[in-house]
C-alpha cells in the first residue's frame, strides 16, 4: 500500500508587493469556491434524480389510466397522448404528436364541438363535458364522454387544452350490469320477504283451521237443515198437486210443521250467508297477507292492521295469551297493508315466544302520536313481561339470520325483514329493554 505524498510546498519566490498572507487568502477562497461547486453538483444530481422520479411517476400514471387523455396546444395539435388513446386509435404516441385532434374525430359535429371548446375564451377551469365520436383502429366511430379543461401556462394565459374521456359504451355496459344486479337484488328481496311471510303463515295454520272451522260448521249445519226442509216442502207440494182433500192437507201441514219451516227459513238463509261471508273474509285476509305486495303505497288504516295481526297471532297459539291493546280512534299511514301486518305479526310472535316460560304472560300494545303538528308521527309500542333482551344481543337484534331460538324454531330473518320494511316506509324500528322488565319494540311511522 503506497503512502500519499505530502502536498508541494508553496512557492517561496517572493513577488513584489505580494506577501505570504495574501497567497493564503487566495488559496482559502479557491477552496471555498471548490467546495461550493461540489455542493452545487450534489444538489443538482439530487434535483435531477427527483425530476426523473417525477417524470417516471407521471409516465406510469398516464400509462395506467383507463380513460383516454390528449394534451393539445392552442392550435389543437397533439402534444402528448396516453396509452389508452393509442390503444383505442391503433397508433403510437410518436405518430400522434404534431397531428391535429380533428384527425381523430369521426364526424363534422364532433370536430365543430371540439374546436368551439378549445377556442372558448371563458372556458371554466373545472372543464366542460362534451360528447365526441372518435375513430378507433377499425375506423369505426366510438362515442366518448369527454371533458375539456384549459391548460394554463406560467404567465397565466391559456396555452392549450387537456382532453380526458371515457368511451360511453363501457359506461352503458357497466350501468346495464348494475341495473341487472339491482333488479336481481330486488327480486331476491321480494322472494325472501315472501318466504318469511309464508313461514309466519305456517305458524298460524292451526289458528286458521280453527278460525275457518266455526263458520264452515255453521254453514254445514244450516245446509243439512235446509235439505230436510226441502224434503218436507216437496212432500207437501206433491200433496197439493195431487189435489188431496183439505183435511188431508191440513193434517200433512201440521205433521210436516210447514208453518214453522216457513218462519225459520229467513233466519236459516241469513245465517248461512253470514257464515259463508265470514269464511270468504278469512280466505281473503289470508290471500292478501300471503300475496306479493305491490310497490305502490296506498293509505292504510294502521288500527285495523294491528287488530288483524293480534287476531291472527293469537289464533296461532295453542294457549291464548292476553294482549292489552290501546288503539287510537283512527290512524292512517301511507304504505303496504300486507307488509305492515307482517311487521306487527313478527313483533307479536317474538313477544309471545319470549313468554313461553313466564307464569303470567302479558303483552302490551300501545299507540300514540308524536312529532311536530306539520309532521305527525304515529308510534306503536309492543312490550312484554319476559326476561328481556341480553345487552350483548341488542346491537345485533336486527342482523339477518341472527336468532337466539333453537335450530328449527326460527330463521333469524323476521326482525331483519321488519326493519327493512319500516325503513322503506320512511319510519324507524328500535329495540330496548323496558324499565319494568321485558323487551320493548318501538315502531314509528309518518302519518298520512
Amino acid at each position: 500500500m503506497t503512502k500519499d505524498r505530502a502536498p508541494s510546498p508553496l512557492p517561496t519566490v517572493p513577488m513584489e508587493g505580494v506577501d505570504e498572507s495574501t497567497w493564503l487568502d487566495v488559496i482559502q477562497k479557491m477552496d471555498e469556491v471548490y467546495t461550493r461547486l461540489i455542493d452545487d453538483e450534489v444538489e443538482l444530481e439530487k434535483k435531477n434524480s427527483e425530476l426523473e422520479q417525477s417524470q417516471q411517476f407521471i409516465f406510469s400514471v398516464l400509462t395506467s389510466m383507463s380513460d383516454v387523455l390528449v394534451v393539445c396546444d392552442e392550435r389543437g395539435l397533439i402534444e402528448q397522448a396516453n396509452a389508452a388513446l393509442c390503444e383505442l386509435v391503433g397508433r403510437r404516441e410518436a405518430q400522434l404528436r404534431g397531428s391535429s385532434l380533428a384527425d381523430l374525430l369521426a364526424d363534422d359535429t364532433s370536430v365543430t364541438a371540439a374546436r368551439e371548446a378549445m377556442q372558448r375564451s371563458d372556458a371554466p377551469r373545472g372543464g366542460q363535458g362534451i360528447e365526441l365520436n372518435l375513430l378507433d383502429r377499425q375506423c369505426q366511430p366510438v362515442p366518448v364522454d369527454a371533458n375539456c379543461t384549459p391548460r394554463i401556462g406560467a404567465n397565466g394565459k391559456r396555452v392549450g387544452t387537456v382532453w380526458v374521456g371515457r368511451p360511453t359504451a363501457e359506461l352503458k355496459r357497466a350501468y346495464q350490469e348494475m341495473r341487472t344486479a339491482h333488479e336481481a337484488l330486488k327480486r331476491t328481496q321480494q322472494q325472501l320477504l315472501h318466504s318469511e311471510k309464508m313461514a309466519s303463515l305456517g305458524q298460524l295454520v292451526a289458528g286458521v283451521a280453527h278460525e275457518l272451522n266455526n263458520p264452515i260448521s255453521f254453514v254445514l249445519g244450516n245446509v243439512h237443515a235446509l235439505r230436510k226442509y226441502s224434503e218436507r216442502l216437496q212432500t207437501y207440494m206433491a200433496a197439493l198437486h195431487a189435489h188431496e182433500p183439505e183435511a188431508v192437507l191440513q193434517g200433512l201441514r201440521q205433521k210436516l210443521r210447514i208453518d214453522h219451516l216457513l218462519a225459520d227459513l229467513p233466519s236459516l238463509i241469513e245465517g248461512t250467508l253470514e257464515g259463508a261471508q265470514r269464511t270468504a273474509d278469512i280466505v281473503h285476509g289470508l290471500k292478501r297477507f300471503s300475496a306479493m305486495d305491490p310497490e305502490e303505497r296506498q293509505p292504510v288504516n294502521l288500527v285495523e292492521v294491528i287488530e288483524r295481526a293480534i287476531h291472527w297471532v293469537q289464533k296461532g297459539r295453542a294457549v291464548p295469551m292476553e294482549v292489552r291493546w290501546v288503539p287510537l280512534q283512527a290512524c292512517t299511514v301511507l304504505g303496504s297493508a300486507g307488509q305492515l301486518q307482517q311487521v306487527m305479526m313478527n313483533l307479536l310472535q317474538n313477544a309471545f315466544d319470549a313468554l313461553s316460560a313466564v307464569a303470567e304472560p302479558m303483552v302490551w300494545v300501545e299507540m300514540g302520536c308524536t312529532g311536530e303538528p306539520d309532521q305527525p308521527t304515529v308510534r306503536v309500542t309492543v312490550r312484554d313481561n319476559g326476561p328481556g333482551i341480553p345487552p350483548e344481543h341488542l346491537l345485533r337484534i336486527f342482523d339477518p339470520f341472527f336468532t337466539t331460538k333453537p335450530v328449527g324454531k326460527g330463521t333469524g330473518l323476521g326482525l331483519s325483514i321488519s326493519y327493512g320494511i319500516v325503513d322503506q316506509h320512511g319510519g324507524r324500528l328500535t329495540a330496548r329493554n323496558a324499565e319494568g322488565g321485558g323487551a320493548e319494540f318501538v315502531l314509528e311511522l309518518p302519518r298520512a
